[in-house]
């Protein structure tokens, strides 16, 4: 190489630094890309991302090509330095150990380190434009990747490891919840919540937000004509049960606007109001929200009893429930229901009734109060208590101080809870006093 000139040998190598640095930065990118992010692109019409997808579908093919380029560039890169440095210092002892100084520094630096951080912090920037040159690459040495991946390959077979086309990659729902915290202003914190509760639907039941039975409100069909009639007026729900005697003879579902306008009209009798009675719609209990959502829509219904495994009515769930769960309470009944079941008291505590959800509870004063064993206020006093408690009776349950005000029957009717910190709201319940 003694007739090349100098200009040409330091050009050569700035351009080898150049070409190694592209393969090592290629290389990290690759396997740093977003898969889903990567899909999505494609899909959209990227064509860098498209080819960038091919490529990963066979990671061995792919980095086959990226070594191959990156270990020639460097071999050629090293004996271009060597015969440089001996040109420029002479043939001397030392010059070996100059070219080997200047070889390491620039491999580690300028085409290793750098470029690879780059690609580490920015792969989507480099990987997709990186695709254009290592596709046609492969298409041009697939011979020689093919031979060395057959090699590779059949050693990785001796110890058991199969390579074949890269299989698509699941993400399960927590990973897919982290992905969403994750996501930062790319999407707004209303909308993290929205994503998040629409995966936790599957871990709640029916019987986590429903209104328990009696709660139910309804109308006796054996009641005085004039009772039935005042019940629809004073109504302020739109869908009523409809049962003779008691709830356990449910016969049916009244649509309220239905029934209002035929007394508007004045043409509202029994016959009638018998004839725009609808089917009831049953839900077994512990029937899962995603469940029950897909059901409702399938039966083109809005509102279910829920029945036990007897077939003893438990209570009674709705779509606006269920889309509670998702998106908060946003209609004037469920916020006046929730209104009246906690009261603020002057000294920071609430009197909740005893058959409020804790659900809502925990929604309405975001609190982190139980709700693994028991469903309401009073259910969690006594699951804790193993017994029915005298008014007066306090206790410290998860970070809350409960007292009970009133009973009725073997139930709690009201409560006084007050947070007692906000950082004793995960510790772990003490005795009652």
């Amino acid at each position: 190489m003694s007739g090349i000139p100098l200009g040409a040998l330091i050009g050569a190598l700035i351009f080898l630094v150049c070409l190694s640095a592209f393969f090592s930065a290629a290389e990290i990118a690759m396997v740093s890309l977003n898969r889903h992010r990567l899909r999505h692109l494609a899909a959209s019409g990227r064509r860098g991302a498209r080819l960038a997808e091919r490529l990963l579908a066979r990671p061995d093919r792919l980095i086959g090509v990226i070594l191959l380029g990156s270990n020639a560039v460097n071999a050629l890169f090293s004996a271009l330095t060597t015969v440089t440095v001996i040109r420029l210092l002479g043939e001397k002892e030392s010059t070996i150990a100059i070219a080997t100084v200047i070889i390491t520094l620039v491999v580690l630096i300028l085409t290793d380190l750098a470029p690879k951080t780059l690609a580490a912090l920015h792969p989507e920037r480099v990987a997709l434009p990186s695709a254009f040159v290592l596709r046609p690459m492969l298409w041009l040495i697939y011979p020689v990747v093919w031979v060395i991946n057959g090699i590779a390959n059949g050693i990785l077979r001796l110890v058991g490891v199969r390579v074949g086309a890269r299989r698509a990659e699941n993400i399960s729902p927590e990973e897919l919840k982290t992905t969403i915290m994750e996501a930062g202003v790319l999407i707004p914190e209303s909308h993290q919540d929205m994503l998040l509760a629409i995966l936790d639907l599957e871990k709640i039941t029916v019987e986590d937000v429903m209104v328990p039975r009696n709660r139910i409100v309804g109308v006796n069909l054996d009641a005085e004509w004039d009772e039935v009639v005042g019940a629809l007026a004073r109504s302020s729900y739109t869908r009523l049960p409809a049962y003779r005697g008691s709830l356990d003879n449910v016969v049916g579902v009244i649509h309220a606007r239905r029934v209002l306008n035929l007394l508007h009209a004045g043409r509202l009798d029994r016959e009638s109001l018998q004839e725009s009675i609808l089917e009831p719609y049953f839900v077994p209990a512990g029937t899962s929200l995603t469940t029950q959502l897909l059901n409702f829509r399938q039966a083109k219904r809005r509102m279910g009893l829920v029945v036990d495994e007897y077939g003893d009515i438990q209570g009674l769930v709705t779509l606006d429930e269920i889309l509670e769960e998702i998106v908060g309470d946003f209609t004037t009944r469920a916020l006046g229901r929730v209104a009246e079941d906690v009261q603020p008291q002057e000294d920071g505590s609430y009197l909740v009734r005893g058959a409020m959800s804790l659900r809502d509870l925990n929604r309405r004063l975001q609190w982190h109060l139980p709700t693994e064993e028991s469903r309401t206020v009073n259910g969690l006093i006594l699951e804790y208590l193993e017994d029915i408690p005298e008014p007066g009776t306090s206790l410290l349950l998860n970070g809350y101080m409960i007292e009970i005000v009133r009973t009725r029957g073997t139930a709690v009717d009201v409560a006084r809870i007050r947070p007692v910190t906000a950082d004793a709201q995960a510790a772990p319940a003490e005795p009652p006093s």
